[in-house]
């Protein structure tokens, strides 16, 4: 995959008190060209705006697309690439036979990423001065104001 057929999405997760007024951000990058997106929710938690972020982020794309997902969240990259196995195989419970957190976020993520040819989740220290990931921290704190 070269560097000119790969969307680059950046997503992050905002909340003011967990519960609390939340925002999602996500930044996309394609050949040079730059996308962002934003929103919140007046009562929610800090991991459904994670979720919220890849999810739309890759709503957005209107054909399937190779796409690196960068995120913060090793609950969103773990989720997606480990957990989720799991949770399918025992119907969206836990290992605890307990229901998954945020299931209806994780079945919609699920739906996102298998419309794409090819979906890559990295994870990246957040607020450590990644240029976009600090950007799309910052979207997802105007999305907070938003909410």
């Amino acid at each position: 995959m070269t560097t000119e057929d790969k969307v680059e999405m950046y997503t992050d997760g905002a909340c003011k008190g967990n519960p609390g007024p939340g925002g999602w951000g996500a930044l996309l990058r394609f050949k040079g060209k730059e996308k962002e997106l934003c929103g919140g929710e007046a009562n929610t938690t800090n991991n459904r705006m994670e979720l919220l972020a890849v999810i739309k982020g890759l709503a957005t794309l209107n054909r399937p697309c190779r796409v690196v997902v960068y995120t913060d969240s090793q609950y969103v990259q773990k989720g997606i690439s480990e957990w989720i196995h799991g949770w399918k195989a025992r119907g969206w419970k836990t290992a605890a036979k307990e229901p998954v957190k945020n299931a209806d976020l994780w079945q919609q993520l699920d739906t996102e990423r298998n419309r794409h040819l090819h979906v890559e989740w990295r994870w990246v220290k957040g607020h450590a001065g990644h240029e976009f990931n600090e950007r799309a921290d910052q979207l997802a704190n105007r999305g907070v104001e938003l909410a």
